[in-house]
């Protein structure tokens, strides 16, 4: 898709992929500045394939960086390699007495494959009365929210309770070396002052016997990528070998698939489960776990997969031509364990993949959970009840990572909250990395409106 100037005013300046087949019922002018913003960064195709191979994220940052000055803040653009860019500004509250919030999001996506997609992942297109994309929900639209939130604040000429730290990261999505951490680890005077984060995969509404609730994230498990490697003889494929570099692999790979790991119940998950048990009006000593997970509807998912250790197989490696017998074979296992747990699981696997195995630690990352208590849940908690009152907020663990791991290093507490409304039929939880993305435009509003009223007060 050729560069050109975009219609609408929220991308003056700014040179944003287009497509002309926008949408069936998509009017520039009529859209929230939220929604004008996350189609405008959905266009950047900033496609993260890991193994340090992306399309890079220097192009929105620069739009993003743009916006910030055009409030007259000073954002810095910050390369960890040629075209990984991160973006940090910091705005000045009212009470400098007060610890420091950083507000932050990533710039990167997962790939998306346009052949299993019903519309072109990165043309912003906008129908049905939803923003469809590859970063509509991972997570390009509490970006937009961000900006959206400070233009409502700094824009008008006001300042926000507390300083705010807020930062645009490159990589997350291959566990932040080339973002987070790199700027964590080798600028960490820039979230000086600062205490707590908030950031994704939270704060969206989950329905329960017909009354909308909204999960807070409070903890994430830690993150641990293995390669399995297996080794044998090369040879034609007509032999008889009997050390198969596949098929021992595939053995060892079935081997994890397989493993079913036992539920363990950590503070944040034992609080949620007796929330939901309250609500649903079911006696927890009576329903299980699972059971109880699975009455939260399209978050079912990811709640279970909060309950134990996942370790899954991603992608397997092997041969050059179908009548040669590899030397060589190699998996990569995306493995999320409960926190704690992590040694303790890496020492399981290798019992299960045997001697003959190889493993390789690609990346790993630290599990975290923090209380669900104190000034900034009680003001979340608050401000959602004020934009939906009567709807219960509630802890949980997430089955994923966020930036937040690299924050913790600093001693900064992270949470997810980018706050949205979400009608109760969309399976929100099943587009992250999915096919399809998209989001409410009303959801959209309904969080920029929340977030804002939470930096205003908080």
């Amino acid at each position: 898709m050729a560069p050109s100037t975009p219609t609408d005013t929220s991308s003056a300046g700014t040179s944003v992929p287009q497509d002309s087949a926008l949408s069936e019922d998509a009017n520039p002018t009529e859209l929230d500045l939220t929604a004008r913003i996350a189609r405008d960064l959905i266009r950047f195709d900033t496609t993260n394939y890991g193994e340090g191979r992306s399309n890079g994220e220097t192009d929105a940052a620069e739009y993003v960086a743009e916006k910030l000055r055009g409030l007259g803040l000073s954002p810095e653009l910050y390369d960890s390699e040629p075209g990984r860019t991160s973006v940090v500004a910091r705005v000045a509250g009212r009470n400098p007495d007060k610890p420091a919030l950083v507000v932050h999001g990533h710039l990167d996506v997962v790939p998306a494959d346009p052949t299993n997609w019903t519309v072109d992942p990165f043309a912003g297109v906008i129908k049905d009365g939803l923003l469809w994309g590859r970063g509509a929900v991972d997570m390009k639209n509490m970006d937009a929210m961000i900006l959206a939130s400070l233009t409502d604040i700094v824009g008008a000429g006001q300042a926000p309770e507390r300083d705010l730290v807020i930062a645009f990261f490159a990589d997350e999505e291959a566990g932040g070396v080339f973002g987070s951490h790199y700027l964590v680890d080798s600028r960490p005077e820039l979230f000086a002052g600062a205490t707590e984060a908030i950031s994704e995969v939270g704060g969206y509404s989950i329905t329960l016997g017909g009354q909308r609730a909204y999960l807070l994230q409070t903890g994430e498990k830690a993150l641990i990528w293995i390669k399995l490697v297996a080794r044998g003889s090369a040879a034609h494929g007509s032999r008889l070998i009997h050390d198969n570099a596949v098929t021992r692999l595939a053995e060892a790979v079935a081997a994890v698939g397989r493993r079913e790991w036992p539920i363990r119940l950590t503070n944040t998950t034992t609080q949620l489960l007796a929330e939901l048990a309250r609500i649903l009006g079911v006696d927890p000593q009576r329903v299980g776990p699972d059971e109880l997970a699975l009455a939260t509807g399209t978050a079912s998912g990811f709640i279970q997969a909060s309950l134990r250790t996942t370790t899954n197989p991603t992608k397997l490696t092997a041969g050059y031509k179908h009548n040669v017998i590899p030397d060589t074979a190699e998996a990569l296992i995306d493995i999320r364990s409960l926190p704690g747990e992590e040694d303790q699981v890496l020492a399981e696997i290798a019992e299960l993949v045997g001697p003959d195995i190889e493993i390789v630690i690609v990346h790993r990352d630290v599990g975290l959970e923090t209380e669900f208590s104190g000034p900034l849940i009680d003001a979340v908690v608050d401000t959602l009840g004020r934009h939906d009152p009567g709807a219960p907020v509630l802890p949980y663990l997430l089955s994923a990572g966020t930036d937040n791991k690299a924050l913790s290093k600093l001693g900064i507490k992270g949470y997810g909250f980018a706050p949205l409304r979400l009608p109760a039929d969309l399976d929100f939880p099943a587009m992250f990395h999915g096919v399809d993305e998209r989001v409410p435009l009303d959801a959209l509003v309904f969080g920029r409106q929340v977030l804002t009223d939470l930096l205003t007060s908080y």
